[in-house]
């Protein structure tokens, strides 16, 4: 298991809660129905790789990005559409039912963004849908690359900095959902141990890259 090292950075002035509070393979959760610029309204469900990321609906950033589509990683196999999604009514990040879609944070920036740090989380697995394409995610290592297509057309390269196993109630959330700062793509999966009692994951593998040159 890997520890790294995070900067410090604030990503606004409403409060964090803990990052992926649960990542569990025991049931169907329903696809969220949020706006474009609004937290869903669906009820949160019980079992679900939510990523609590704001107690409110944030702003979104003035001026976004065009809105990525696809991630891919070519030395684990994976590659997968990409889905904005927005905030939960329990304040977590929406996460696709299929663990081989991810959701991009689209109250963040996005990747290829010139500051900040673009989040991509998806689910390890599902019960129903099997497993998941970044289930491969902790077998990457520093160096490696991965690509960002977005509906422009444009493509942008990251190369891996670091990849980690956090336990979920120590995640530097603020760090990871950074709007400043050096550019950033943070990938999140679950990973570590799973409870059957609570249908969840011990931990959170976070892949950390940043844009070639």
């Amino acid at each position: 298991m890997r520890r790294g090292t995070w900067g410090t950075s604030a990503v606004g002035a409403v409060a964090l809660v803990s990052l992926l509070s649960a990542c569990s393979p025991s049931a169907p959760v329903p696809r969220a129905t949020g706006g474009e610029h609004a937290a869903s309204s669906a009820p949160a469900p019980t079992a679900v790789a939510g990523v609590p990321v704001r107690r409110a609906t944030p702003p979104a950033i003035a001026d976004p990005d065009p809105t990525p589509i696809r991630l891919d990683i070519p030395s684990i196999d994976a590659s997968l559409p990409i889905r904005p999604v927005g905030v939960q009514r329990d304040g977590s990040m929406e996460i696709p039912r299929d663990p081989a879609v991810a959701g991009w944070y689209r109250y963040g920036p996005a990747p290829g963004a010139a500051e900040g740090s673009a989040v991509l989380a998806a689910h390890v697995d599902s019960r129903v849908l099997g497993i998941g394409p970044l289930a491969r995610l902790r077998e990457m290592g520093p160096g490696q690359r991965i690509r960002v297509r977005d509906d422009a057309g444009h493509a942008t390269t990251f190369t891996i900095a670091s990849v980690e196993y956090i336990p979920r109630a120590t995640l530097p959330v603020d760090t990871l959902f950074a709007r400043a700062g050096k550019p950033t793509l943070v990938i999140i999966t679950c990973g570590g141990s799973f409870d059957e009692a609570t249908r969840s994951y011990s931990d959170n593998v976070v892949a950390v890259a940043h844009p070639e040159g």
